[in-house]
């Protein structure tokens, strides 16, 4: 973006600023300890339904739009999302907590619990700008915590009815059931969700060959009939004022079979040569977790607390294609079965002691094994072997590295001291130790052992109780992905069934420096952050060369050196009081970003894989209470439009529409909602230009050059939402 549109950016936040005249918000700002408490007499006005509701009326915290399956807009629950490292000793993205605590979980995420969390149950709402010992989180950028009210009986029915439209004419219902109460020192919340999924794909793609002369054509239509089920518990229960124990269980199931037809039209045979294929993409997925954890404090104010998960996650996939001749008669040509199960059992224990006036230690250890067994089958039909009934009565084809299990035994002590220098600013410092085990049985045998020390500072400096001043160093040791050990299924290349593993990875890792500032105007009339932030990566993992010879190239994810990267964020919400409309919430944000890397494959310096400039983000939601109504919508789009990646013998070059939204929802006087979405206006298309070469990138000899694009099209909702 050139530097006179980040000038206008800033002119207008400084106009906002200075033109918000009082609004009567019952938010209010402590003082002492740069807190934002909204208690539940704010959110009268507007009739919200459920918790996640509520939030989504705070400037600064909630979707504007609402519109996404994530309700509290960049904000986390539990044990910080699926996929992440263990329970991890803080983030800085900002965490929800419920009564001030998380949920002991990983799928079954604090996030997931707002909506079935009924409003007339929340006493009050915190927005909590900095991390205490007495917090349940560590680390934190800003923490959202629910509080509801202490009643000895506060139980809550609350249901959901749905259905998806698309714009190709298919409609699906869905819909969700949630009961929570309070009795006594227990607090339970359980809900049984159906949720649509259904996916319909229309994409076209032309390619012309290395002189640039006609090609072909492929056009395709993919659907998948998915439907999601998901059951969760979610317990707590009070034994005394000091000793607490909660408990969380989920269970889910996906059936996602999904079908292609697709149509290649050949140039360069005349007359041009017309092949139909047909796939047939049978899957589903289940998972299941348990977690939970034991917290007590002693009378001289310490806390011991411990937290465990178990997890585990089945997927398996057929694909098989046919080509379909015109007497309608059809062969097989390729059988593709992959499965695999992922398993976690995480255990972590601490123990937090004051040692001075507004100081405190916190040391434990956190265990945790990671498994997975992944297969792979590939069949073909012109190739040379037996055919074979397991490998869909086709020829089968060895596949290096289709059988494995991978696991990660980590084991990591840590020490965190939190002080509280005075009522406007605080020190938080970690100091943890990881020594991790990977062993990969099977068709490929590895074992090796690393260990990582990761030191972490945070500093906060709230200059008012609206300005603050943010600053952490950190090092950074990412996940592993356990699929990129083995052999797995590209269904991104047409040519290219399958694509190899690498049991040689190592754990990519990153200094991690970061600088936020935040300035909450007057009289809850919005919220200004900016962050700046640089990133020192190495052993960096994307596409390296693993070719058996040049007969025979092939690439997979590994390790390729040290590169950077670094940006601006910039993000407001603003309630536009200097128009008179308080109940008018603006949201925008503006993010820019670069990165730097040596490519493998060419030498030359460029970007980060899937590492776009940017993206500019607007969305706004209107209130309007005496009309029991509100509405909104929302528009992000990327700056330059274009990411390039880059492998041994192509690189892709993606782009893609900006997406839009927009919502509407009325609260009946009897308190339910009807809410209706539109989402994917407007084209809506993602492209992608492929060119491939021949053999080797490096040479420069152009092949093919394929520009593909596709759409899901637009889809509308209808929720009604109530309780009983």
């Amino acid at each position: 973006m050139k530097l006179k549109y980040l000038k206008q950016y800033f002119s207008t936040l400084y106009f906002l600023s200075l033109t918000c005249f009082p609004h009567q918000g019952l938010g209010q700002i402590s003082e002492d300890e740069a807190t934002v408490t909204y208690p539940s007499s704010y959110f009268a006005q507007y009739g919200s339904v459920t918790a996640k509701d509520m939030l989504n009326r705070i400037p600064g915290v909630g979707s504007t739009t609402g519109a996404g399956s994530s309700s509290s807009g960049g904000f986390r629950g539990g044990g910080g999302g699926s996929g992440g490292r263990g329970f991890g000793s803080g983030s800085s993205s900002s965490e929800i907590l419920i009564n001030g605590k998380r949920t002991a979980g990983k799928n079954n995420q604090t996030s997931g619990i707002l909506g079935r969390i009924a409003a007339d149950q929340v006493d009050y709402i915190q927005i909590i700008r900095g991390t205490s010992g007495e917090l349940d989180v560590r680390g934190t950028g800003q923490v959202v915590n629910i509080v509801t009210f202490e009643e000895v009986s506060a139980s809550s029915l609350q249901y959901q009815i749905n259905a998806d439209h698309q714009d190709d004419g298919h409609t699906q219902p869905g819909a969700d059931l949630s009961y929570s109460n309070r009795i006594g020192g227990l607090d339970l919340v359980l809900s049984a969700v159906v949720e649509p999924r259904y996916d319909h794909r229309e994409s076209k793609e032309d390619s012309v060959l290395g002189d640039l002369s006609p090609n072909d054509r492929v056009i395709e239509e993919r659907t998948t009939q998915k439907t999601s089920y998901e059951y969760t518990a979610n317990l707590g229960y009070e034994f005394s004022d000091r000793t607490s124990a909660r408990f969380n269980a989920l269970y889910s199931q996906n059936d996602n079979p999904t079908e292609v037809e697709r149509s290649t039209t050949d140039f360069t045979e005349q007359p041009n040569a017309i092949l139909n294929q047909f796939e047939d993409i049978p899957g589903n997925q289940d998972n299941w977790e348990i977690g939970g954890d034991f917290e007590t404090f002693f009378d001289n104010g310490d806390r011991f607390k411990v937290l465990f998960v178990l997890n585990q996650d089945n997927r398996d996939s057929t694909r098989e294609r046919f080509d379909i001749f015109n007497d309608g008669s059809s062969d097989k040509n390729l059988f593709l079965k992959s499965g695999s199960v992922t398993e976690e059992e995480i255990v972590r224990s601490s123990y937090t002691m004051d040692i001075f006036t507004g100081q405190d230690i916190e040391f434990g250890a956190e265990r945790a094994v990671t498994t997975l067994d992944s297969n792979l089958a590939l069949g073909l039909l012109n190739a040379n072997g037996t055919p074979s009934l397991a490998f869909g009565g086709l020829v089968p084809i060895p596949v290096n590295n289709a059988n494995s299990t991978v696991e990660e035994t980590r084991y990591e002590p840590f020490l965190i001291h939190n002080w509280i220098i005075n009522p406007r600013m605080s020190l938080e410092s970690h100091v943890l130790y990881e020594y991790s085990e990977i062993e990969q049985k099977g068709d490929v045998y590895n074992k090796r052992d690393f260990d990582f020390i990761k030191p972490k500072v945070d500093f906060r400096y709230d200059i008012t109780p609206s300005l603050q001043l943010r600053g952490s160093v950190e090092k950074v040791v990412r996940q592993l992905r356990f699929s990129d050990f083995v052999a797995a299924t590209d269904e991104g290349d047409e040519d290219s069934n399958t694509f190899a593993g690498n049991a040689n990875l190592r754990q990519e890792w990153f200094w991690k420096y970061d600088f936020n500032a935040e300035y909450r105007l007057p009289n809850d009339a919005g919220v200004v952050d900016a962050n700046l932030f640089y990133h020192d990566h190495h052993d960096v993992i994307e596409k390296i060369d693993v070719s058996p010879s040049e007969n025979d190239l092939a690439s997979a994810n590994g390790n390729i050196g040290d590169g950077k990267m670094y940006g601006l964020y910039i993000n407001a919400s603003v309630r536009m009081q200097m128009i008179d409309m308080p109940n008018l919430l603006v949201s925008s944000g503006w993010n820019v970003r670069d990165s730097k890397i040596e490519d493998p494959f060419t030498g030359i310096d460029r970007r980060f894989a899937h590492y776009g400039r940017g993206r500019w983000t607007l969305s706004f939601r209107h209130d309007i209470p005496q009309w029991s109504l509100n509405w909104g919508g929302s528009w992000s789009n990327r700056f330059d439009g274009n990411e390039k990646i880059y492998d041994i013998d192509d690189v892709l070059d993606l782009r893609g529409d900006p997406s839009t939204s927009v919502f509407a929802e009325w609260i009946s006087p009897n308190g339910t909602s009807w809410r209706f979405d539109a989402r994917g206006l407007g084209s809506n298309y993602q492209c992608r230009e492929r060119m491939r070469f021949v053999g080797r990138l490096s040479a420069g000899i152009l092949e093919e050059i394929e520009s593909r694009c596709n759409t899901t099209g637009w889809t509308t909702s209808l929720k009604i939402t109530g309780t009983f």
